[in-house]
């Protein structure tokens, strides 16, 4: 049996807890040898357990004294400074520490965390980045500076550095849905679609697992979204929908309408128009001068609640939009729909009901997002890991002469950012041809 040093004696006793055996030993210690560095330290620590702080820090002190090339001591004096409140003397005490040894994950996620309390934001987030530098998946890291990303108004940065902190092990207990949104953020697809294939073996009539596992894996793809996702989703979206929309995703659907309405029709209230798929009522305030008669369709009575708020339409109805159009005949001048399109895939259908349910030479306006590049070829649309449907240019232009409309404007646009890229799209307006 290997003999302990009187050192390593002491420590092993601070290390069980007995506090007061190990403070005597450590005091023995320093009878002997009133230098001893590491004996100075771990008294110091001990000190400090047992609420005297003062001395703790003295002790501390004394070890640096003696041996100042110790980083690993200075960042022991760092915590205690920040349990002291003396975020300054705390920031030296890490900031030495990094100056001796700068590849310490842990301390450099210190002197940040100092640093952010203090409002030091550019110093917090170059000592959070050098933590993660020296370990990429160092979760506290990852976390702190996802948080100062969103204290400083920079949020789509911030949600990369909380996912990946989201998908470190453990992954028991962390409900796959959220799994399967970080890995999407992340660009890891095909993790993603695991994430929502196992959330599938749980609730095999989930319809918002099943419709992500089709967009992440490929598999089963559906020609539009279904009821069931369309009304869960927009239902839990509902209350904050605005707000994260317009202010954070800097939406743009209702300018580009406007933008095709403006040069084509006269804003003299002399029509009834419909808004398909209408939401919380975002597109209300520009076709609200267009309309004699204003109605909004959507299948989400969350989304309606809102749009009603607005006090702009005449009719608010809780419906599958093509099934509408198919039983509106000839009851519209104008039809408009706002980011519908991205839960249709297939559009044949849906634009021979918008032609039935417009009179003749009446106005068909609407955006689509136009597939990835990736999956352009010879693909009429796609389902993307999003979750949401891009069709080729194409592909509409035939959809649109097949239901009977003349193509009057075509205009490559920016839907929204995502992910702080923005999301191409097209502003279309047509014409009903005359029959």
């Amino acid at each position: 049996m290997i003999e302990r040093s009187p050192f390593e004696s002491a420590f092993a006793l601070h290390a069980a807890g007995a506090l007061a055996d190990a403070e005597v030993a450590y005091r023995r210690i320093l009878a002997d040898c009133p230098r001893h560095a590491e004996a100075q330290h771990y008294l110091g620590v001990l000190r400090h357990q047992r609420g005297d702080t003062a001395e703790g820090i003295a002790l501390i002190l004394s070890a640096l004294e003696t041996e100042p090339a110790s980083a690993s001591r200075y960042n022991d004096l760092g915590n205690i400074l920040v349990q002291t409140g003396d975020l300054a003397n705390a920031a030296t005490a890490f900031q030495t520490s990094v100056q001796q040894n700068g590849d310490d994950a842990n301390v450099w996620n210190n002197l940040g965390s100092v640093l952010h309390r203090q409002r030091d934001y550019a110093g917090a987030e170059n000592a959070y980045c050098n933590a993660l530098r020296c370990l990429a998946d160092f979760a506290p890291a990852l976390n702190n500076l996802a948080a100062l990303l969103t204290e400083t108004g920079r949020e789509e940065e911030s949600s990369v550095y909380a996912c990946r902190a989201f998908v470190l092990p453990p992954l028991a207990g962390k409900p796959p849905k959220m799994l399967g949104i970080a890995y999407y953020r992340l660009g890891r697809i095909a993790e993603a679609a695991e994430c929502y294939r196992e959330w599938v073996r749980v609730e095999p009539d989930n319809a918002v697992a099943r419709h992500h596992l089709a967009a992440c894996s490929g598999e089963e793809v559906p020609a539009r979204a279904s009821n069931g996702f369309l009304t869960t989703v927009f239902d839990e979206m509902a209350e904050g929908f605005d707000e994260k929309l317009v202010a954070k995703l800097s939406y743009r659907g209702p300018a580009i309408v406007a933008d095709l309405l403006d040069v084509t029709l006269a804003a003299d209230g002399a029509l009834d128009v419909l808004d398909g798929g209408c939401g919380t009522g975002l597109c209300g305030p520009v076709l609200a001068p267009y309309a004699r008669r204003l109605t909004g369709v959507d299948l989400s009575p969350g989304m309606l609640a809102k749009a009603r708020e607005r006090q702009l339409y005449d009719a608010l109805v809780e419906a599958e939009l093509t099934g509408y159009l198919r039983a509106a005949k000839q009851e519209f001048d104008l039809i408009v729909m706002a980011d519908t399109l991205i839960y249709f895939g297939e559009l044949t259908l849906l634009f021979a009901a918008v032609g039935q349910a417009l009179r003749p030479a009446g106005v068909f306006a609407f955006t689509i997002e136009v597939a990835a590049e990736s999956a352009q070829g010879d693909v009429d649309y796609c389902l993307g890991p999003s979750g949401r449907y891009g069709h080729s240019g194409r592909y509409l232009a035939w959809a649109l002469a097949e239901a009977g409309f003349v193509l009057l404007r075509s205009d490559d646009v920016v839907l929204r950012g995502e992910f702080c890229s923005p999301t191409q799209g097209m502003g279309v307006l047509a014409r009903l041809l005359l029959r």
